[in-house]
């Protein structure tokens, strides 16, 4: 038998795209150690567009069950 799972949505309001990622980080670098949350998934969308989504993080698989920890389309190798 397979145990449900559920996401939680939690919106938030915030003046400027900039605010949001630097919110996301700094629940990242804080609640990382947290295995049931998924920063990697962390999306943005403008309060008026909700249905369409931005990721934050490049989140490649690099093995080790790590994943990448850069921006979306960042340059250079993932790390």
């Amino acid at each position: 038998m397979t145990v449900s799972r559920w996401v939680l949505h939690l919106p938030l309001t915030l003046p400027s795209r900039a605010y949001a990622v630097a919110l996301v980080v700094v629940l990242r670098d804080s609640l990382g150690h947290v295995p049931e949350l998924d920063f990697g998934e962390a999306t943005l969308s403008a309060e008026d567009d909700q249905s369409r989504r931005t990721r934050i993080w490049c989140d490649a698989r690099l093995g080790d069950g790590r994943r990448c920890v850069l921006p979306i389309r960042h340059d250079g190798r993932c790390r």
